[in-house]
């Protein structure tokens, strides 16, 4: 992914409009590239300003007035005469005509292509035929593979065909190999792969389980650097879709809300937009370090008078009073 493209998904990440892969590979994208994450450390701080302010709905009466304004505009855009229709026929027709003889020679190139294949297939087949009809295994990426060891090896039959008039049957299967590492929490290549699993679409109980042993790294503060197993971490509080996960990577986070402003505004968007109300709370008492910030107050001060739940209320109000004046 490039700069340009990072860019464009970071707005969109920040606004939830974002589909979920493309969120994981923007998030890969983010560790390794220091000018998109500031980037989005701007916009995130931006976006958690912009939140603790009401947002201005427009006058019923303005929107009326626009949307009348825009309809007689349409209106009066004068319809197409019918020499200006046929002049629009005339060059879509000449298009088409354009386009033949690359058509043409598109269709020649696939006919040699399909009679190379068909007379290489049928030669092939001849030649096994003569030779005692063996077997052969045919891979989707190599022309033969050995016979599987066993029908453990073979992880699902994805077609079978059978050649007209002879025995030879084609069968296509998916195989998968397994591969496993083991190694400390502190090898690159273990936690590379955590990290990735963090990320795992498929499995929430990998996501649960990654994101429990990087969180357990951060607080025993072994090597959470921020464009590593931190980055990581955030991306989880963010994004999962699962609470447990979300809540772990909060506590992983917890040592370094006070030195890593990235940090402190992940937090306070948990604290804002998180749809559990235990993670929101655990999120009001990991910022106590820094709840004498003046953006962390502001969050605070509007949870504390506009939140739907009265014990987020009631815990945010608590930390006002202990902290009365802006520093």
């Amino acid at each position: 992914m490039n700069c340009e493209v990072a860019h464009e998904r970071i707005v969109l990440a920040a606004y939830g409009e974002l589909a979920d892969d493309l969120v994981h590979e923007l998030g890969r994208h983010l560790t390794t590239c220091a000018e998109c994450c500031a980037d989005r450390e701007q916009l995130q701080a931006l976006k958690t300003l912009a939140a603790v302010h009401s947002v201005i709905e427009p006058n019923a009466n303005l929107v009326a007035r626009s949307r009348m304004q825009l309809e007689e505009a349409l209106d009066a855009i004068p319809p197409k005469r019918w020499y200006e229709r046929f002049g629009e026929g005339l060059l879509n027709h000449f298009a088409r005509l354009q386009a033949a003889p690359v058509a043409a020679g598109l269709l020649l190139v696939a006919g040699i292509g399909a009679g190379s294949v068909g007379g290489f297939e049928f030669s092939q087949a001849r030649a096994a035929h003569a030779a005692g009809k063996t077997s052969q295994v045919v891979a989707s990426d190599s022309p033969v593979a050995a016979i599987p060891a066993s029908p453990a090896d073979v992880a699902s039959i994805s077609s079978i065909v059978q050649q007209p008039n002879s025995e030879m049957v084609e069968v296509r299967y998916n195989q998968v190999v397994p591969k496993r590492i083991q190694g400390s929490l502190d090898d690159p290549a273990i936690r590379q792969l955590l990290m990735m699993a963090s990320e795992d679409p498929a499995s929430a109980g990998i996501r649960d389980d990654s994101v429990g042993l990087l969180a357990a790294e951060c607080r025993a503060g072994h090597s959470c650097n921020g464009a590593g197993i931190r980055d990581a971490l955030m991306v989880a509080l963010r994004y999962d879709r699962n609470e447990g996960v979300r809540e772990k990577a909060l506590k992983g986070l917890e040592l370094y809300v006070a030195e890593d402003m990235r940090v402190r505004d992940a937090v306070l968007e948990a604290l804002l937009n998180d749809s559990d109300a235990r993670i929101r709370t655990e999120a009001i008492n990991i910022l106590e370090p820094v709840e004498a910030d003046m953006t962390v107050r502001q969050v605070l001060s509007t949870v504390a008078t506009s939140d739907q739940n009265p014990q987020i209320r009631n815990v945010s109000r608590q930390v006002l009073r202990r902290v009365p004046q802006f520093q």
